[in-house]
């Protein structure tokens, strides 16, 4: 649906007072951001950039809005000339303006037409769509990859489920059979049987 002009400018805002931060150490929190960069901004907002289909102890993205694109550039400038520290420790964070590209979530510029045609070989343009297609193809299996890792990980974990209640369940008849053991031991199965005129075989 494509956003009103009002929408697209405000997300335009948006962008212009949002931060790029990299290499951010996987413990790192929101609060731990908020916590660095209260001194020089106020924090609007954090958004980290989930990597699914990377290991969970590389480094992580995220996205900080503040709340003057004036500050967005002093703190750029800040990083790229200091450490910046976090929990009170230098860490080599990189920081740069965000751009719409980066959103996931950021609207359809209003008025925008897509023209579409087939390109020669020979057209400068012809190697950037083929890159395009590529980069396509390349999302594509990726989006794949995490389908089929998500999927067998909920198989995995009902089976966790399955097999720890069939270990409860042998459990519980083990505790059974432990019992009628013990009365056929100790004789008390027979006395019961005399007691209620009932037969109890010997084995």
């Amino acid at each position: 649906m494509e956003s009103s002009a009002e929408e697209y400018s405000a997300f335009e805002q948006k962008v212009s007072r949002t931060v790029y931060f990299d290499n951010l150490s996987p413990q790192v929190t929101e609060s731990v951001i908020r916590t660095a960069l209260d001194q020089f901004a106020t924090v609007k907002n954090v958004k980290f950039i989930p990597n699914y289909i990377g290991p969970s102890n590389l480094p992580q993205c995220a996205l900080v809005e503040l709340d003057s694109a004036k500050k967005v550039k002093e703190i750029v400038s800040m990083v790229g000339q200091y450490s910046f520290m976090m929990s009170g420790m230098p860490r080599p964070v990189r920081a740069q303006p965000a751009v719409m590209e980066m959103f996931d979530d950021r609207p359809i510029k209003p008025n925008r037409k897509i023209k579409v045609r087939w390109l020669k070989p020979s057209e400068p343009d012809f190697e950037v769509a083929k890159e395009l297609k590529n980069l396509t193809r390349k999302h594509a299996a990726e989006i794949e990859f995490v389908r089929k890792v998500s999927s067998f990980l909920l198989q995995l974990d009902e089976e966790e489920k399955l097999a720890k209640q069939q270990e409860e369940t042998l459990k519980v008849h083990y505790k059974k059979f432990k019992m009628i053991d013990g009365i056929m031991a100790d004789k008390t199965a027979h006395r019961l049987a005399r007691k209620y005129n009932l037969h109890v075989a010997d084995e």
